[in-house]
């Protein structure tokens, strides 16, 4: 039996509009987090440390080893208390010497667990070769992680656990120039910051120079920590970017509740779905209300949806209320999205 479904709307053009914070769409350029990374050793293990196989375990405490006189061939080792990792850390921007700051660390040999062990001193080092920091002390692999499940026994962290050595040179309290770079290239969301900042300061402070960075001129009486610390707080209205997120493997579809369809006729196996323009609605005497206004008519399998613009959530509630697999689902939205239908960005996961 085919299954025939209808759904009329209104088609209403308007923006996606929604106001946040600059600091919440942009971001200063220069102003970010550095990586750092490390090679190190933990110790302290309950014999769930590296085996023998892993030869880099071995090789390295064999050279610890010899910096406190104590020479013994890599060989000779059997000890499996020991746990080459990688140690890795974020420096965050303007940090100082003394700061502390936490870091991640990962077993890479055949370590079954880290739990109880003690990181020994790791210098960690950034893209240019250099120390930053130096990690040391207990790590903590904690009972459950956000979410909800054990924490993987040879991922571990220690809070705090570096200390920075060496600051990178940032000072923008004189500069009389810095630049925004929106999170999204978008020509209409730059000249709205453009536009908002000018219209704040009363003076030309901002220029677009393309769909993604705004330049910035500080006014001559306050500082550029000043300016940038207002034009961080300063509330715009935005195109918002729409987009429906597709999980294929776990089945999972996100999606705003404001994303609307185009009219379209979709036929996917015994089940065709025809949205057109705004009509009269006619529903049986023998209708079977459900939420949302749609309205099942059991004497012609005819079900229409009495609203004036029909969203991907409404449709796909109709769709799992009549049984619909999310495979289905799926298949449906991917084929609206390649007719037109779905002005929205498809993005599969």
């Amino acid at each position: 039996m085919k299954l025939f479904i209808t759904i009329t709307i209104s088609v209403i053009f308007s923006l996606q509009l929604s106001a946040e914070k600059i600091k919440d769409i942009a971001n200063i350029v220069g102003v970010r987090d550095n990586q750092l990374i490390g090679y190190g050793l933990v110790v302290g293990l309950r014999g769930t440390g590296d085996g023998s196989s892993s030869k880099f375990t071995l090789r390295a405490l064999s050279n610890l080893l010899s910096t406190v006189n104590v020479k013994i061939d890599p060989q000779n080792i059997k000890s499996k208390n020991v746990a080459a990792v990688i140690v890795t850390a974020k420096l965050p921007p303007f940090a100082k010497q003394g700061d502390k700051i936490d870091v991640v660390v990962s077993s890479i040999g055949d370590a079954k667990s880290l739990q109880g062990g003690t990181l020994l001193l790791t210098p960690l080092k950034g893209v240019d070769g250099q120390i930053y920091a130096l990690a040391q002390g207990p790590i903590t692999i904690g009972g459950k992680n956000d979410r909800g499940g054990a924490n993987h026994p040879t991922v571990a962290t220690i809070f705090d656990g570096a200390l920075i050595e060496r600051e990178i040179a940032e000072s923008i309290y004189k500069k009389n120039y810095a630049k925004l770079s929106l999170k999204r290239s978008d020509f209409a969301n730059a000249v709205a910051i453009q536009n908002t900042l000018n219209r704040y300061f009363h003076q030309t402070v901002a220029i677009a120079t393309n769909a993604r960075v705004v330049e910035l001129k500080r006014p001559k009486n306050m500082s550029m920590v000043e300016f940038l610390a207002k034009i961080e707080n300063i509330n715009i209205n935005y195109e918002k970017e729409q987009k429906i997120v597709i999980d294929e493997r776990t089945a999972t579809i996100v999606a705003g509740i404001d994303i609307t369809i185009d009219p379209v006729v979709i036929t996917h196996g015994d089940l065709t779905i025809k949205i057109s323009p705004k009509e009269k609605l006619k529903i049986d005497k023998n209708s079977v209300d459900m939420d949302d206004g749609v309205a099942i008519s059991p004497s012609n399998n005819l079900i229409k949806v009495k609203k004036e613009e029909v969203t991907v959530a409404n449709l796909a509630r109709v769709l799992h209320k009549l049984g619909a697999s999310p495979k289905d689902i799926i298949s449906i939205l991917e084929a609206m999205k390649r007719a037109g239908a779905i002005d929205a960005k498809l993005e599969i996961i």
